[in-house]
């Protein structure tokens, strides 16, 4: 009876031990939170520019500031992975779910899934093309379409007294993308009005600096007159600078360049004359995001869409701002 009795113990002793790493391992998500703390589970979409290393910063330093318990992945460009981190949210059964989309479609499925178990979602930066609104609290972000506009006023007014044909060639963000459609149109829309203004070769740089520079050395042997690239991001632009002066030409003089985000490298450019003009994106969501966390969280209603305010730069003003640009 002594040995049974030993065995029982142990047997219980284990099981008590594997109760408790369980626990630990757990990170304390049952229910959506520890020791009273909203839970977020954020997915982000990779680490893909400047723009996105400051924008994921933005939200795991203001996370900490609120209080907010942050689960984060990161999904490297990959849809299947954003889902993949979505369903272990749901799983974990977090109090709220954010999510920067990869690309615009296929999202119902999963989305639907977080809805059944009652745990809301907020979308940040891009949004998503499904026709269900119920299945997302709110919009974070910017107004892309009005970028690609503003990169498109900008380029008439540089050509405005132009006589013949300017010959633009676009570096687009990730195929599918949010802000890769909207640029692309805003700035289409705006250019359209004159026949002078001919796109004469359109790419993804896939918003990365290296495939910028990749897609640019392809564009200036394929096309033998280029006057204007417009970069849907400035890590592309400024890869492609890189081709051009590779190339022999001076970039901001022989081929003008007009951009999207003005991040602090861009915007060095930008200062340098070798970008002409930045139309600002802001990536700090991260205050913003987490007051809606909050107010999400309590059952509290909210605006279905929240422009951020973003403004535009010439070389003056980026000279200017420089000194004190957190990104």
């Amino acid at each position: 009876m002594n040995v049974l009795n030993k065995r029982w113990a142990a047997a219980a002793a284990a099981a008590a031990g594997l109760v408790l790493l369980t626990a630990c391992g757990s990170g304390g998500s049952s229910g959506g939170s520890s020791g009273g703390a909203t839970t977020l589970g954020f997915a982000q979409v990779g680490a893909e520019s400047g723009w996105r290393t400051a924008n994921t910063k933005s939200i795991q330093e203001s996370a900490k500031t609120a209080g907010i318990e942050l689960k984060f992945s990161d999904a490297q460009q990959k849809q299947e992975n954003q889902i993949s981190a979505i369903r272990s949210y749901i799983q974990q059964k977090v109090k709220v779910i954010a999510f920067s989309p990869v690309v615009e479609s296929g999202w119902d499925t999963v989305l639907k899934e977080a809805k059944t178990a009652n745990i809301p979602v907020i979308l940040t930066d891009r949004a998503i093309d499904s026709p269900d609104k119920s299945l997302y609290k709110t919009f974070l972000g910017s107004d892309f379409v009005a970028e690609g506009k503003k990169a498109g006023e900008w380029l008439t007014k540089e050509y405005g007294s132009a006589t013949g044909d300017v010959n633009i060639v676009e570096l687009q963000g990730t195929t599918g993308s949010a802000p890769a459609n909207d640029r692309k149109k805003g700035f289409a829309d705006v250019i359209a009005a004159d026949p002078k203004y001919k796109i004469v070769a359109s790419q993804t740089g896939e918003f990365t600096r290296a495939k910028g520079k990749e897609v640019m050395e392809a564009f200036l042997k394929s096309q033998p007159k280029i006057d204007v690239l417009y970069a849907h991001n400035d890590d592309m632009a400024l890869g492609a600078i890189e081709a051009i002066e590779a190339a022999g030409k001076v970039p901001g003089k022989d081929i003008k360049i007009v951009s999207v985000d003005a991040v602090k490298d861009g915007m060095q450019a930008l200062a340098d004359g070798k970008i002409n003009h930045i139309v600002e994106c802001n990536p700090l969501l991260g205050p913003q995001l987490m007051d809606l966390v909050k107010k999400v969280a309590a059952g509290e209603q909210v605006p279905a869409r929240i422009e951020t305010k973003e403004t535009e730069f010439d070389q003056a003003a980026a000279k200017a701002a420089l000194p004190q640009r957190q990104y």
